[in-house]
């Protein structure tokens, strides 16, 4: 059918070049694109055995707007499918509109030096995507993306209004490490170690790192901590759902995460401002990245399961009532799959099915749009299809 053109070659890029390894018959040609292209090398050499479509690769810095325009227009895909950092977010989108080209990601652009994810930037670009006529899906991931998409997919058959969602996201994986983290270190500790926030009535309510602590029963994991953290679905959720008056993220540690990662910040390695080491200027996150595990080498060793979903509270004919969508997702099953952790494989799975939602024009308006602004119930079905079988519960326990 098309050709897709994947940014990055980290462990959520090796999900998806698999996922659309499997689904040949929507990408027929699939170019892998990095900074290291012996990265991309592998993964072909891995993968062009057992798939129809073409695979080809690409050395690009996605840092530079002319580099990734001279690489669309030799490639000429139907999609961008962007894996690369949240930092990159807005050269790649520039590129995609000055060859026209459909654009997804799975995270939304974040500047570098202030570690503050917000859509304002992306959402800037509305009225030049659509002049283009070409589409820009971002935060195709699991949170956010597929939360966003059972949040549609939730108004559309349970309810006529949403009032409170509660959006969980439970590791319940153990790696054997006393620390590392289960994706992009530098980018995990920077939303870990950021004040927390929530939106209600109208309007954000700031909170202090870690400061909200509930304890939840996960289905197939447990009881686990989860702690409040500030997430970008929050934001545009808190736009496009109707009747909203309150929407929180929850996320899962255990304590000997929290413990390393206090005292990593206390010593100062957490910053993101850059120190003077030895003549050299360092930034101290990016130092520590490079001595911690690559999240890319956890899937050998991770056991256990996650489980990420939304309770969703509202009314129904007037009467009110709760439904609980989620997915569970085995450590182990996906490494057998595709070599990765499930934390990679819940977020490469999403990012191919909402590239090959535009490539197959299921989803089809010109415009900078978030998931769910578009009709779930073909990604749903995808979810389905590709290793993330979704289930619902009815009056399920609520979070305080």
């Amino acid at each position: 059918m098309g050709k897709v053109l994947i940014i990055g070659c980290g462990g959520v890029a090796g999900v998806a070049i698999h996922k659309c390894c499997q689904n040949s018959d929507v990408f027929t040609e699939i170019c892998i694109a990095s900074r290291t292209v012996s990265k991309c090398e592998a993964v072909k050499k891995k993968l062009e055995g057992m798939t129809k479509a073409k695979i080809t690769t690409a050395q690009v810095d996605a840092d530079n707007t002319q580099e990734l325009i001279a690489l669309i227009e030799k490639e000429k895909p139907d999609v961008v499918l962007n894996l690369a950092l949240p930092y990159q977010d807005l050269t790649i989108m520039d590129a995609c509109l000055a060859t026209k080209t459909n654009y997804v990601d799975t995270a939304n652009y974040e500047p570098e030096d202030t570690a503050k994810f917000e859509y304002k930037w992306q959402w800037a670009y509305r009225e030049r995507f659509e002049k283009a006529g070409i589409t820009a899906l971002l935060g195709s991931g699991f949170d956010p993306g597929v939360t966003g998409v059972f949040s549609a997919y939730a108004l559309k058959h349970y309810f006529d209004e949403i009032n409170y969602i509660d959006i969980l996201d439970c590791n319940g994986g153990d790696h054997g490490y006393p620390f590392a983290t289960n994706f992009n270190p530098e980018i995990n500790i920077r939303e870990v170690s950021a004040k927390g926030s929530y939106w209600e009535d109208g309007h954000w309510i700031e909170t202090e790192p870690m400061e909200i602590k509930r304890v939840y029963n996960f289905p197939e994991v447990g009881e686990k901590d989860m702690y409040l953290l500030h997430h970008e679905e929050l934001e545009s959720l808190a736009l496009n759902m109707p009747g909203i008056k309150r929407i929180r993220f929850f996320m899962t540690f255990g304590q000997s995460y929290l413990t390393h990662l206090k005292c990593l910040e206390n010593v100062g390695m957490t910053s993101i401002e850059p120190i003077v080491y030895e003549g050299k200027e360092i930034v101290p996150l990016q130092f520590l990245k490079a001595v911690l595990p690559d999240p890319a080498s956890l899937g050998p060793r991770t056991k256990g399961k996650t489980n990420i979903g939304c309770i969703f509270t509202g009314k129904k004919d007037g009467k009110e009532r709760t439904v609980y969508i989620y997915n569970v997702c085995d450590h182990e099953e996906c490494y057998k799959e595709v070599g990765s952790q499930a934390v990679a494989y819940t977020t490469g799975v999403p990012a191919m099915i909402g590239a090959a939602m535009l490539m197959t024009k299921a989803w089809d308006k010109a415009g900078v749009y978030n998931i769910e602004e578009f009709d779930p119930d073909p990604f749903m079905e995808a979810l389905n299809e590709f290793g993330l079988p979704w289930q619902v519960s009815e009056n399920p326990v609520m979070v305080e």
